[in-house]
């Protein structure tokens, strides 16, 4: 009898009153609030508007359940199917019993991203980057679930921290294992950490956050996944080649394909979009060109006008009207017909006043004949008058008196 280890829970579900309490779907669905909630205040701090992951996390969360319960019943069949099943098949459906492979969740749930994503106008290695961290920490709370349905343990051992399991889920009585939950939450949670560093570090963009969040991931994946065992009907049944369990070479190769990432993509630079293409086109419209011009002929309609007065004044200068009687024309139109009223009088008045200018001009051009002609007058106001009262006729008789 060892002298230490980890016990199992007696029971992984609660009721309370006829709805089933899960510890299993518990311990999933506190992974995820706990993703989002990180990944929602990295968006934020990097300019996203709030509300984004949580958004996104929707269709994140349906698709990734879908593809992981896909995954874990396509490479586990023999549970559900065969004759060695110890579940009947319509069990397949139960993903509340466990049973969730994170390939197929990661794939399937990127799906439900990327449509999200382009839905909004959202950059897809931006939001990635932006939750890598995220994943790693709901992984490794989610982990504890398997701990609840005694499942995914490893192969014997008798080390102080063994996982005791029960009969009815393939152990033999005092016999420790591999607590392998345990050890992937751990390698989880150091990844979690490791990529906050990193990222702030090293300002990791386009996606290579995320990449080595995948790297990462499957190096650990790759050793504990040796250790496992998979019993059914007290056999293991896991499907290997070339020694490998199928896990750990689909480990390698996305291994290797997430270095590839990583490496293309050292030098990108290219502007990563993380408002939504509407909030985009509303904050640009201000300040980029108007779409039905270049850039060289965008306008705003007081540049067409001063375009246009400009043009009028280069072709008739001399015509160009005074600004003050633009000024004014463009005054209040009601009181535009009481002025020209009021100046079509004052031309009036102008025209009367010219028309007496001759006349008063002919009397005095007669006064100043007469005066010239009779030097031997008094030059007094008398004599002006005199003189300005005489008619023609008088002026010549008098010429004819003095010969």
């Amino acid at each position: 009898m060892p002298l230490a280890s980890i016990p199992s829970p007696s029971q992984g579900v609660w009721y309370l009153g006829f709805v089933p309490i899960r510890a299993y779907a518990l311990c999933i669905v506190l992974g995820v609030i706990f993703a989002v909630w990180l990944s929602e205040r990295r968006w934020r701090a990097r300019g996203g508007q709030k509300g984004t992951i949580i958004d996104i996390s929707v269709p994140a969360v349906i698709f990734g359940l879908i593809g992981g319960r896909l995954y874990h019943v396509i490479t586990d069949w023999q549970t559900y199917f065969g004759d060695r099943a110890i579940k009947p098949a319509y069990k397949a459906l139960f993903i509340w019993e466990g049973g969730l492979g994170i390939w197929g969740a990661i794939a399937l749930g990127g799906v439900g991203v990327w449509l999200a994503c382009r839905k909004r106008g959202l950059s897809l290695s931006a939001v990635a980057d932006t939750v890598a961290p995220g994943i790693a920490f709901a992984q490794a709370i989610g982990r504890w679930g398997n701990w609840f349905n005694q499942e995914l343990y490893g192969g014997p051992t008798t080390l102080p921290w063994g996982l005791e399991i029960d009969q009815m889920h393939g152990g033999e009585p005092g016999v420790l294992y591999h607590p392998t939950f345990l050890y992937e939450s751990i390698w989880d949670l150091l990844l979690g950490f490791a990529l906050l560093w990193a990222g702030k570090q090293f300002a990791l963009r386009h996606g290579r956050l995320f990449a080595l969040y995948v790297a990462g991931y499957t190096l650990g994946r790759f050793w504990i996944e040796g250790l496992r065992i998979d019993p059914v009907g007290g056999v293991d049944h896991a499907v290997t080649f070339v020694s490998l369990r199928l896990n750990q070479w689909t480990s390698i190769v996305v291994f290797i394909g997430a270095l590839i990432y990583f490496w293309a993509t050292r030098n990108k630079d290219s502007e990563e979009f993380i408002l939504p293409a509407a909030e985009r086109a509303a904050g640009g419209d201000a300040a980029s060109p108007d779409p039905a011009h270049g850039a060289d002929q965008a306008d705003s309609d007081d540049g067409v006008a001063a375009a246009s007065v400009a043009g009028d004044a280069d072709a008739a200068p001399d015509d160009a009207p005074d600004p003050e009687v633009v000024k004014a024309d463009s005054a209040d139109p009601e009181v535009v017909p009481s002025e020209s009223a009021s100046v079509a009088e004052e031309s009036a008045s102008v025209q009367e006043e010219s028309a007496s200018v001759p006349e008063d001009s002919a009397d005095a051009s007669e006064s100043e004949v007469v005066r010239a002609e009779s030097p031997d007058e008094p030059a007094g106001d008398d004599g002006a008058v005199a003189a300005q009262k005489e008619t023609p006729e008088a002026a010549v008789q008098q010429e004819k008196n003095s010969r």
